[in-house]
């Protein structure tokens, strides 16, 4: 059986690519304390595009850094796949970021001497490791990058520059992208491509996507939308659209709490 929704087989998006039990995170000390995520439980399934809403300080950032392994946890548990994050020492956390996530930038973060397909492959060059053509050349397919590939980021318009970030945080199949506003720097137009493009590598490449998004257009993309208020998970909504997400969005007061 399949989802009519990803098109992929339903007994994939049962599998959990990542899980957080628990997860607390605190800044500071003493009156200085902030208590940035509060006992955050989520799991985040194979196969499945899930988008994170919620005010500004509610803990979305957080809670995908440190999901992401770029945020240490302060208490409570964090997993890719089998691999607990938490303790992980630094060589280690370095590889499994390498092999198992993928990022998506706002900012497109491209290095502006090298082509497109020279910045999708960069993290395997960096890692030693050849990329796998078939898989290359489908992803690129899907990005709608097949003829861009040997101009530089100067030559491509916005949209396409964040395509050639989105080939290349799926070139390397990680087991998880993580994607920080990735249209936040976008017009509506290519802003809904790339929004199409990771909708695609759901449904079509099996990826699993997470992203922080303040749009609820955007999160009408995804399969489902988590909310959270004061650092804890208030909503969990399957198949958005972005009246609905609007409409929730709108139970949150100034200071961003449930109203």
């Amino acid at each position: 059986m399949t989802s009519p929704r990803t098109g992929v087989p339903t007994a994939t998006r049962t599998t959990v690519a990542a899980r957080a039990t628990d997860l607390t995170k605190v800044y500071g000390q003493g009156e200085t304390q902030v208590v940035a995520l509060d006992q955050v439980s989520v799991e985040f399934r194979q196969a499945e595009f899930t988008a994170i809403m919620g005010p500004s300080g509610s803990g979305k950032s957080t809670l995908m850094h440190c999901m992401a392994g770029l945020d240490a946890i302060s208490r409570g548990s964090a997993l890719i796949g089998d691999t607990e994050l938490n303790g992980l020492k630094d060589k280690h956390l370095t590889r499994l970021r390498r092999d198992k996530i993928g990022f998506i930038f706002q900012a497109f973060n491209l290095l502006p001497t090298l082509t497109a397909l020279e910045n999708i492959t960069l993290p395997m060059d960096i890692a030693g490791r050849k990329p796998d053509r078939q898989w290359l050349d489908r992803v690129v397919e899907t990005v709608g990058l097949s003829g861009r590939l040997k101009h530089r980021p100067s030559q491509l318009s916005g949209g396409q520059q964040q395509r050639v970030a989105v080939a290349r945080a799926l070139a390397s199949r990680p087991e998880i992208i993580f994607a920080d506003e990735p249209t936040g720097n976008l017009d509506s137009r290519s802003g809904a491509e790339v929004l199409g493009f990771l909708r695609n590598s759901v449904r079509e490449l099996g990826q699993t996507v997470v992203m922080v998004t303040h749009d609820p257009v955007a999160a009408a993309y995804a399969d489902r939308v988590i909310f959270l208020a004061d650092g804890r998970i208030v909503d969990d909504m399957a198949d958005p659209t972005a009246d609905r997400v609007l409409e929730r969005m709108k139970g949150f007061d100034a200071r961003g709490r449930v109203s």
